[in-house]
Protein backbone atom coordinates (compact mmCIF):
# COMPACT_ATOMS: atom_id res chain seq x y z
CA UNK A 1 0.00 0.00 0.00
CA UNK A 2 2.84 2.32 0.73
CA UNK A 3 3.03 4.31 -2.50
CA UNK A 4 2.01 7.94 -2.03
CA UNK A 5 -1.78 8.16 -2.54
CA UNK A 6 -3.33 10.01 -5.44
CA UNK A 7 -4.98 13.33 -4.64
CA UNK A 8 -8.41 14.07 -6.11
CA UNK A 9 -9.80 17.23 -4.49
CA UNK A 10 -13.34 16.85 -5.85
CA UNK A 11 -13.55 13.24 -4.69
CA UNK A 12 -12.17 14.03 -1.24
CA UNK A 13 -14.60 16.91 -0.87
CA UNK A 14 -17.53 14.66 -1.75
CA UNK A 15 -16.55 11.92 0.71
CA UNK A 16 -15.44 14.22 3.53
CA UNK A 17 -18.02 13.03 6.03
CA UNK A 18 -17.83 11.96 9.68
CA UNK A 19 -16.76 8.45 10.54
CA UNK A 20 -14.59 6.46 12.98
CA UNK A 21 -10.82 6.37 12.72
CA UNK A 22 -11.00 2.62 13.46
CA UNK A 23 -8.31 2.39 16.11
CA UNK A 24 -10.65 -0.39 17.24
CA UNK A 25 -13.71 -2.24 16.05
CA UNK A 26 -16.19 -1.97 17.59
CA UNK A 27 -15.33 1.65 18.36
CA UNK A 28 -15.24 3.13 21.86
CA UNK A 29 -18.82 4.56 21.78
CA UNK A 30 -20.05 0.94 21.82
CA UNK A 31 -18.36 0.21 25.16
CA UNK A 32 -20.94 -0.20 27.95
CA UNK A 33 -20.82 0.13 31.78
CA UNK A 34 -21.92 -3.48 32.23
CA UNK A 35 -18.33 -4.59 31.58
CA UNK A 36 -16.33 -4.23 34.81
CA UNK A 37 -13.53 -5.65 36.90
CA UNK A 38 -14.85 -9.24 36.97
CA UNK A 39 -15.18 -9.31 33.18
CA UNK A 40 -11.64 -7.95 32.76
CA UNK A 41 -10.24 -10.63 35.05
CA UNK A 42 -12.03 -13.35 33.07
CA UNK A 43 -10.63 -11.94 29.83
CA UNK A 44 -7.08 -11.95 31.20
CA UNK A 45 -7.40 -15.57 32.31
CA UNK A 46 -8.86 -16.55 28.95
CA UNK A 47 -5.96 -14.90 27.14
CA UNK A 48 -3.50 -16.87 29.30
CA UNK A 49 -5.09 -20.08 28.07
CA UNK A 50 -4.37 -19.39 24.40
CA UNK A 51 -2.28 -22.25 22.91
CA UNK A 52 0.27 -19.69 21.75
CA UNK A 53 0.61 -17.01 24.46
CA UNK A 54 0.23 -13.50 23.14
CA UNK A 55 2.82 -10.96 24.14
CA UNK A 56 1.83 -7.83 26.03
CA UNK A 57 1.79 -4.16 25.09
CA UNK A 58 1.51 -1.77 28.05
CA UNK A 59 0.08 1.73 27.74
CA UNK A 60 0.24 4.29 30.56
CA UNK A 61 -1.69 7.55 30.30
CA UNK A 62 -0.20 10.68 31.88
CA UNK A 63 -2.97 13.29 31.74
CA UNK A 64 -1.14 16.41 32.91
CA UNK A 65 -0.20 19.32 30.61
CA UNK A 66 1.48 22.57 31.60
CA UNK A 67 -0.67 24.65 29.23
CA UNK A 68 -3.72 24.08 27.00
CA UNK A 69 -3.42 23.65 23.23
CA UNK A 70 -6.74 24.90 21.89
CA UNK A 71 -7.01 22.25 19.14
CA UNK A 72 -6.62 19.35 21.56
CA UNK A 73 -9.20 16.58 21.94
CA UNK A 74 -7.15 14.40 24.30
CA UNK A 75 -7.99 13.53 27.89
CA UNK A 76 -5.79 15.95 29.82
CA UNK A 77 -5.59 18.07 32.97
CA UNK A 78 -4.03 21.53 32.77
CA UNK A 79 -1.80 22.30 35.75
CA UNK A 80 1.58 23.79 36.57
CA UNK A 81 1.62 22.05 39.94
CA UNK A 82 4.25 19.38 39.46
CA UNK A 83 3.37 18.05 42.89
CA UNK A 84 0.42 16.27 41.31
CA UNK A 85 2.77 13.88 39.51
CA UNK A 86 3.92 11.85 42.53
CA UNK A 87 0.47 10.75 43.83
CA UNK A 88 -0.61 9.94 40.28
CA UNK A 89 2.46 7.77 39.76
CA UNK A 90 1.89 6.01 43.08
CA UNK A 91 -1.58 5.02 41.91
CA UNK A 92 -0.25 3.95 38.50
CA UNK A 93 2.12 1.60 40.30
CA UNK A 94 -0.76 0.24 42.38
CA UNK A 95 -2.76 -0.36 39.21
CA UNK A 96 0.19 -2.23 37.71
CA UNK A 97 0.39 -4.35 40.87
CA UNK A 98 -3.27 -5.32 40.37
CA UNK A 99 -2.85 -6.06 36.67
CA UNK A 100 0.48 -7.90 36.63
CA UNK A 101 -0.61 -11.06 38.50
CA UNK A 102 -3.49 -11.56 36.05
CA UNK A 103 -1.09 -12.35 33.21
CA UNK A 104 1.11 -15.44 33.05
CA UNK A 105 4.80 -14.71 33.62
CA UNK A 106 5.75 -16.35 30.33
CA UNK A 107 3.97 -13.51 28.51
CA UNK A 108 6.65 -10.99 27.63
CA UNK A 109 6.11 -7.24 27.41
CA UNK A 110 7.31 -6.33 23.93
CA UNK A 111 5.97 -2.78 23.91
CA UNK A 112 5.52 0.07 26.40
CA UNK A 113 4.06 3.42 25.47
CA UNK A 114 3.69 6.53 27.64
CA UNK A 115 1.04 8.85 26.23
CA UNK A 116 -0.98 11.81 27.36
CA UNK A 117 -1.40 14.59 28.10
CA UNK A 118 2.30 15.30 28.38
CA UNK A 119 4.31 12.31 29.64
CA UNK A 120 7.37 14.53 30.12
CA UNK A 121 5.36 16.40 32.74
CA UNK A 122 7.06 13.67 34.78
CA UNK A 123 10.76 14.00 35.47
CA UNK A 124 13.15 11.45 34.01
CA UNK A 125 13.73 10.08 37.53
CA UNK A 126 9.98 9.58 38.01
CA UNK A 127 9.69 7.80 34.67
CA UNK A 128 12.62 5.58 35.60
CA UNK A 129 11.03 4.67 38.93
CA UNK A 130 7.79 3.82 37.15
CA UNK A 131 9.59 1.52 34.69
CA UNK A 132 11.37 -0.24 37.55
CA UNK A 133 8.02 -0.81 39.24
CA UNK A 134 6.50 -2.16 36.03
CA UNK A 135 9.39 -4.60 35.72
CA UNK A 136 8.50 -6.12 39.10
CA UNK A 137 4.95 -6.91 37.94
CA UNK A 138 5.56 -7.82 34.28
CA UNK A 139 8.35 -9.61 32.44
CA UNK A 140 10.03 -7.30 29.97
CA UNK A 141 11.25 -8.80 26.72
CA UNK A 142 14.96 -8.58 25.96
CA UNK A 143 14.32 -8.81 22.21
CA UNK A 144 15.96 -6.19 19.99
CA UNK A 145 12.46 -5.70 18.56
CA UNK A 146 11.26 -4.35 21.89
CA UNK A 147 9.61 -0.92 21.65
CA UNK A 148 9.70 1.55 24.52
CA UNK A 149 8.07 4.73 23.26
CA UNK A 150 7.09 8.07 24.74
CA UNK A 151 5.29 11.20 23.59
CA UNK A 152 7.35 14.35 24.20
CA UNK A 153 6.43 18.01 24.19
CA UNK A 154 9.68 19.66 23.06
CA UNK A 155 8.84 22.85 24.98
CA UNK A 156 9.23 21.06 28.30
CA UNK A 157 12.07 18.57 27.74
CA UNK A 158 14.67 19.18 30.45
CA UNK A 159 18.39 19.10 29.72
CA UNK A 160 19.66 15.53 29.96
CA UNK A 161 16.14 14.04 29.94
CA UNK A 162 16.47 12.37 26.53
CA UNK A 163 19.83 10.84 27.50
CA UNK A 164 18.22 9.45 30.65
CA UNK A 165 15.29 8.02 28.69
CA UNK A 166 17.67 6.37 26.25
CA UNK A 167 19.58 4.81 29.14
CA UNK A 168 16.30 3.40 30.50
CA UNK A 169 15.64 1.68 27.18
CA UNK A 170 13.31 4.07 25.40
CA UNK A 171 13.94 3.79 21.68
CA UNK A 172 11.00 5.62 20.09
CA UNK A 173 9.70 9.13 20.58
CA UNK A 174 6.78 11.09 19.16
CA UNK A 175 6.96 14.87 19.08
CA UNK A 176 4.06 17.26 18.63
CA UNK A 177 4.83 20.15 16.28
CA UNK A 178 1.57 20.92 14.42
CA UNK A 179 2.93 24.04 12.65
CA UNK A 180 5.93 26.32 13.07
CA UNK A 181 4.12 29.40 11.72
CA UNK A 182 4.09 31.98 14.58
CA UNK A 183 0.58 33.22 13.71
CA UNK A 184 -0.80 29.69 13.81
CA UNK A 185 1.00 28.92 17.06
CA UNK A 186 -0.47 32.03 18.69
CA UNK A 187 -3.96 31.13 17.47
CA UNK A 188 -3.80 27.65 19.06
CA UNK A 189 -1.81 28.67 22.17
CA UNK A 190 1.24 26.56 21.41
CA UNK A 191 4.39 28.63 21.01
CA UNK A 192 7.20 26.26 20.07
CA UNK A 193 10.50 27.13 18.43
CA UNK A 194 12.26 25.25 15.68
CA UNK A 195 15.47 25.19 17.73
CA UNK A 196 13.99 23.44 20.78
CA UNK A 197 12.24 20.91 18.54
CA UNK A 198 15.37 20.10 16.53
CA UNK A 199 17.37 19.73 19.73
CA UNK A 200 15.04 16.98 20.94
CA UNK A 201 15.25 15.18 17.59
CA UNK A 202 19.05 15.41 17.64
CA UNK A 203 19.19 14.22 21.25
CA UNK A 204 17.00 11.21 20.44
CA UNK A 205 19.34 10.17 17.66
CA UNK A 206 22.40 10.72 19.82
CA UNK A 207 21.06 8.50 22.59
CA UNK A 208 19.94 5.38 20.78
CA UNK A 209 16.37 6.10 19.70
CA UNK A 210 15.80 4.16 16.51
CA UNK A 211 12.68 6.07 15.47
CA UNK A 212 11.36 9.60 15.86
CA UNK A 213 7.84 10.60 14.85
CA UNK A 214 6.62 14.15 14.26
CA UNK A 215 2.95 15.16 14.34
CA UNK A 216 1.66 17.95 12.11
CA UNK A 217 -1.89 19.26 11.73
CA UNK A 218 -3.48 20.85 8.67
CA UNK A 219 -6.63 22.98 8.86
CA UNK A 220 -5.60 25.05 11.90
CA UNK A 221 -6.62 28.71 12.29
CA UNK A 222 -4.56 31.22 10.28
CA UNK A 223 -2.80 28.42 8.40
CA UNK A 224 -1.62 29.32 4.91
CA UNK A 225 0.01 27.36 2.11
CA UNK A 226 3.19 29.43 2.37
CA UNK A 227 3.46 29.01 6.13
CA UNK A 228 2.71 25.29 6.09
CA UNK A 229 5.18 24.78 3.27
CA UNK A 230 7.90 26.32 5.44
CA UNK A 231 6.96 23.94 8.25
CA UNK A 232 7.07 20.95 5.92
CA UNK A 233 10.46 22.02 4.55
CA UNK A 234 11.89 22.36 8.05
CA UNK A 235 10.51 19.02 9.22
CA UNK A 236 11.43 16.96 6.16
CA UNK A 237 14.95 18.40 6.27
CA UNK A 238 15.25 16.96 9.77
CA UNK A 239 14.28 13.53 8.34
CA UNK A 240 12.09 12.15 11.14
CA UNK A 241 11.52 8.44 10.62
CA UNK A 242 7.75 8.86 10.74
CA UNK A 243 5.27 11.66 10.18
CA UNK A 244 1.59 11.93 11.05
CA UNK A 245 -0.35 14.59 9.15
CA UNK A 246 -3.68 14.98 10.96
CA UNK A 247 -6.62 17.00 9.74
CA UNK A 248 -7.88 19.37 12.41
CA UNK A 249 -11.39 18.37 13.48
CA UNK A 250 -13.23 21.39 14.86
CA UNK A 251 -15.73 19.88 17.31
CA UNK A 252 -16.14 22.42 20.13
CA UNK A 253 -19.36 20.72 21.21
CA UNK A 254 -17.22 17.74 22.28
CA UNK A 255 -13.89 19.39 23.14
CA UNK A 256 -14.20 22.52 25.26
CA UNK A 257 -10.69 23.91 24.57
CA UNK A 258 -11.67 24.31 20.91
CA UNK A 259 -14.17 26.99 21.91
CA UNK A 260 -11.12 29.26 22.22
CA UNK A 261 -10.57 29.00 18.46
CA UNK A 262 -12.11 31.67 16.25
CA UNK A 263 -13.97 29.74 13.55
CA UNK A 264 -13.61 32.68 11.18
CA UNK A 265 -9.85 32.07 11.19
CA UNK A 266 -10.14 28.43 10.06
CA UNK A 267 -9.18 27.71 6.44
CA UNK A 268 -12.04 27.30 3.99
CA UNK A 269 -12.71 23.67 2.95
CA UNK A 270 -10.92 24.10 -0.38
CA UNK A 271 -7.92 25.68 1.38
CA UNK A 272 -7.79 22.81 3.88
CA UNK A 273 -7.69 20.34 0.99
CA UNK A 274 -4.89 22.36 -0.60
CA UNK A 275 -2.90 22.09 2.63
CA UNK A 276 -3.31 18.32 2.57
CA UNK A 277 -2.26 18.12 -1.07
CA UNK A 278 0.81 20.21 -0.30
CA UNK A 279 1.78 17.83 2.52
CA UNK A 280 1.32 14.74 0.35
CA UNK A 281 3.36 16.22 -2.50
CA UNK A 282 6.14 17.34 -0.18
CA UNK A 283 6.37 14.02 1.64
CA UNK A 284 6.39 12.07 -1.61
CA UNK A 285 9.18 14.25 -2.98
CA UNK A 286 11.14 13.76 0.26
CA UNK A 287 11.00 9.97 -0.08
CA UNK A 288 8.35 9.08 2.48
CA UNK A 289 5.93 6.22 1.85
CA UNK A 290 2.28 6.13 2.83
CA UNK A 291 1.53 3.76 5.70
CA UNK A 292 -2.18 4.40 5.93
CA UNK A 293 -4.70 7.06 6.90
CA UNK A 294 -2.54 10.09 7.75
CA UNK A 295 0.74 8.27 8.53
CA UNK A 296 3.94 8.30 6.50
CA UNK A 297 7.37 6.76 7.10
CA UNK A 298 10.79 6.44 5.54
CA UNK A 299 11.14 3.17 3.60
CA UNK A 300 13.70 1.77 6.07
CA UNK A 301 11.56 2.46 9.15
CA UNK A 302 10.14 -0.54 11.02
CA UNK A 303 6.60 0.62 10.27
CA UNK A 304 7.17 0.52 6.51
CA UNK A 305 8.96 -2.82 6.79
CA UNK A 306 6.12 -4.30 8.85
CA UNK A 307 3.57 -3.19 6.31
CA UNK A 308 5.57 -4.72 3.46
CA UNK A 309 5.81 -7.99 5.41
CA UNK A 310 2.10 -8.02 6.32
CA UNK A 311 2.79 -7.46 10.02
CA UNK A 312 1.30 -4.00 10.45
CA UNK A 313 -1.36 -3.53 13.14
CA UNK A 314 -3.63 -0.67 14.19
CA UNK A 315 -4.81 0.02 17.73
CA UNK A 316 -5.50 2.91 20.10
CA UNK A 317 -1.89 4.05 19.81
CA UNK A 318 -2.18 4.23 16.00
CA UNK A 319 -0.12 2.04 13.69
CA UNK A 320 2.26 -0.43 15.32
CA UNK A 321 4.55 -3.27 14.28
CA UNK A 322 3.30 -5.63 17.00
CA UNK A 323 0.14 -7.41 15.91
CA UNK A 324 0.39 -10.36 18.29
CA UNK A 325 -0.21 -8.50 21.56
CA UNK A 326 -2.83 -7.96 24.20
CA UNK A 327 -2.96 -4.25 25.00
CA UNK A 328 -3.11 -3.44 28.73
CA UNK A 329 -3.95 0.17 29.57
CA UNK A 330 -3.17 1.95 32.83
CA UNK A 331 -4.15 5.37 34.10
CA UNK A 332 -7.16 7.61 33.68
CA UNK A 333 -9.10 6.98 30.41
CA UNK A 334 -6.71 4.20 29.28
CA UNK A 335 -8.13 1.49 27.01
CA UNK A 336 -7.26 -2.22 27.01
CA UNK A 337 -7.77 -4.91 24.38
CA UNK A 338 -7.40 -8.28 26.10
CA UNK A 339 -8.52 -11.51 24.40
CA UNK A 340 -11.83 -10.79 22.67
CA UNK A 341 -12.70 -7.78 24.84
CA UNK A 342 -12.24 -4.03 24.99
CA UNK A 343 -12.33 -2.09 28.24
CA UNK A 344 -11.68 1.44 29.42
CA UNK A 345 -10.77 3.16 32.67
CA UNK A 346 -12.80 6.18 33.89
CA UNK A 347 -12.20 9.38 31.98
CA UNK A 348 -12.39 11.53 35.13
CA UNK A 349 -9.47 11.46 37.54
CA UNK A 350 -11.43 11.20 40.84
CA UNK A 351 -13.30 8.06 39.73
CA UNK A 352 -10.05 6.39 38.72
CA UNK A 353 -8.40 7.39 42.01
CA UNK A 354 -11.31 6.04 44.08
CA UNK A 355 -11.08 2.64 42.40
CA UNK A 356 -7.31 2.39 42.85
CA UNK A 357 -7.48 3.49 46.48
CA UNK A 358 -10.12 0.80 47.10
CA UNK A 359 -7.74 -1.84 45.73
CA UNK A 360 -9.79 -2.72 42.69
CA UNK A 361 -9.26 -2.51 38.96
CA UNK A 362 -10.72 0.77 37.67
CA UNK A 363 -12.57 -0.82 34.73
CA UNK A 364 -15.38 1.60 33.88
CA UNK A 365 -16.88 0.19 30.69
CA UNK A 366 -16.14 -2.23 27.88
CA UNK A 367 -17.55 -5.04 25.81
CA UNK A 368 -17.20 -8.72 25.10
CA UNK A 369 -16.87 -9.21 21.35
CA UNK A 370 -19.13 -11.69 19.62
CA UNK A 371 -18.16 -13.65 16.51
CA UNK A 372 -19.56 -10.96 14.22
CA UNK A 373 -17.49 -8.26 15.96
CA UNK A 374 -14.33 -10.34 15.59
CA UNK A 375 -15.04 -11.03 11.92
CA UNK A 376 -15.71 -7.41 11.03
CA UNK A 377 -12.80 -6.25 13.15
CA UNK A 378 -10.51 -8.54 11.17
CA UNK A 379 -11.81 -7.16 7.87
CA UNK A 380 -11.42 -3.55 8.97
CA UNK A 381 -7.95 -4.25 10.38
CA UNK A 382 -6.84 -5.71 7.02
CA UNK A 383 -8.19 -2.71 5.17
CA UNK A 384 -6.67 -0.10 7.48
CA UNK A 385 -3.24 -1.77 7.48
CA UNK A 386 -2.85 -3.04 3.93
CA UNK A 387 -5.62 -1.23 2.00
CA UNK A 388 -6.84 -4.67 0.97
CA UNK A 389 -9.27 -7.33 2.17
CA UNK A 390 -8.12 -10.84 1.27
CA UNK A 391 -11.50 -12.52 0.77
CA UNK A 392 -10.21 -16.08 0.66
CA UNK A 393 -8.16 -15.55 3.82
CA UNK A 394 -11.21 -14.16 5.66
CA UNK A 395 -13.39 -17.05 4.48
CA UNK A 396 -10.85 -19.65 5.55
CA UNK A 397 -10.11 -18.25 9.00
CA UNK A 398 -13.73 -17.45 9.90
CA UNK A 399 -15.41 -20.33 8.04
CA UNK A 400 -17.82 -18.13 6.10
CA UNK A 401 -18.96 -17.44 2.57
CA UNK A 402 -18.00 -13.78 2.15
CA UNK A 403 -20.61 -12.85 -0.46
CA UNK A 404 -23.41 -14.62 1.42
CA UNK A 405 -22.40 -13.04 4.73
CA UNK A 406 -22.01 -9.46 3.49
CA UNK A 407 -24.54 -8.77 0.69
CA UNK A 408 -25.47 -5.27 1.95
CA UNK A 409 -21.82 -4.43 2.69
CA UNK A 410 -20.75 -5.45 -0.81
CA UNK A 411 -23.48 -3.25 -2.26
CA UNK A 412 -22.01 -0.30 -0.31
CA UNK A 413 -18.53 -1.16 -1.55
CA UNK A 414 -19.71 -1.39 -5.15
CA UNK A 415 -21.11 2.12 -4.85
CA UNK A 416 -17.50 3.25 -4.26
CA UNK A 417 -16.21 1.41 -7.32
CA UNK A 418 -17.80 3.89 -9.71
CA UNK A 419 -15.82 6.70 -8.09
CA UNK A 420 -12.60 4.72 -8.33
CA UNK A 421 -12.06 4.34 -4.57
CA UNK A 422 -11.90 0.55 -4.63
CA UNK A 423 -11.44 -2.38 -6.97
CA UNK A 424 -13.44 -5.55 -6.34
CA UNK A 425 -12.51 -9.01 -7.61
CA UNK A 426 -13.56 -12.47 -6.37
CA UNK A 427 -10.23 -12.61 -4.51
CA UNK A 428 -10.00 -9.19 -2.89
CA UNK A 429 -11.37 -5.73 -2.18
CA UNK A 430 -8.56 -3.25 -2.70
CA UNK A 431 -8.38 0.49 -2.12
CA UNK A 432 -7.01 2.27 -5.16
CA UNK A 433 -4.45 5.05 -4.94
CA UNK A 434 -7.42 7.46 -5.02
CA UNK A 435 -9.06 5.65 -2.13
CA UNK A 436 -6.12 5.41 0.26
CA UNK A 437 -6.87 8.73 1.93
CA UNK A 438 -10.45 7.53 2.49
CA UNK A 439 -9.79 4.16 4.13
CA UNK A 440 -12.13 4.98 6.99
CA UNK A 441 -14.96 5.61 4.51
CA UNK A 442 -14.33 2.23 2.87
CA UNK A 443 -14.07 0.50 6.25
CA UNK A 444 -17.36 2.03 7.34
CA UNK A 445 -19.10 -0.14 4.74
CA UNK A 446 -18.51 -3.08 7.12
CA UNK A 447 -19.39 -1.27 10.36
CA UNK A 448 -22.59 -2.88 11.63
CA UNK A 449 -23.12 -0.29 14.34
CA UNK A 450 -22.95 2.68 11.98
CA UNK A 451 -25.60 1.08 9.81
CA UNK A 452 -27.85 0.33 12.75
CA UNK A 453 -28.50 4.00 13.31
CA UNK A 454 -25.51 5.08 15.42
CA UNK A 455 -24.99 8.82 15.11
CA UNK A 456 -21.89 9.81 13.14
CA UNK A 457 -21.91 13.23 14.81
CA UNK A 458 -19.48 12.08 17.50
CA UNK A 459 -16.78 11.41 14.88
CA UNK A 460 -14.50 13.73 12.97
CA UNK A 461 -14.68 14.09 9.21
CA UNK A 462 -12.50 11.90 7.02
CA UNK A 463 -10.43 14.83 5.72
Amino acid sequence: MNAIPSFDAELLRRYDRPGPRYTSYPTAPQFAPGFGEAEFVRAARASNDDPIPRRLSLYAHVPFCFSPCFYCGCNRIITRDHGRAAPYLQRLVREASLLGPLFARDREVIQIHLGGGTPNFLTADQIGEFLESLATHFRFSSSPERDFSIELDPRFVADGAVAALGFMGFNRASLGVQDFDPAVQAAVNRIQSVAETMKVIDDCRAHGFRSVNVDLIYGLPKQTLAGFERTLDIVTAARPDRLAIYGYAHMPQLFRPQKQIDEAQLPAPEDKLALLQLAIDKLGAAGYVHIGMDHFALPEDDLARAQAAGGLHRNFMGYTTHADCDLVGMGVSAISHVAETFSQNPRDLPAWEIAIDAGRLPTWRGMQLDADDVLRGDIIQQLMCSARIDIADVERRHDIDFAATFPAELDRVRALVADGLVEVTPEAITATSRGRLLLRIIAACFDRYLHQGESAGRYSKAI
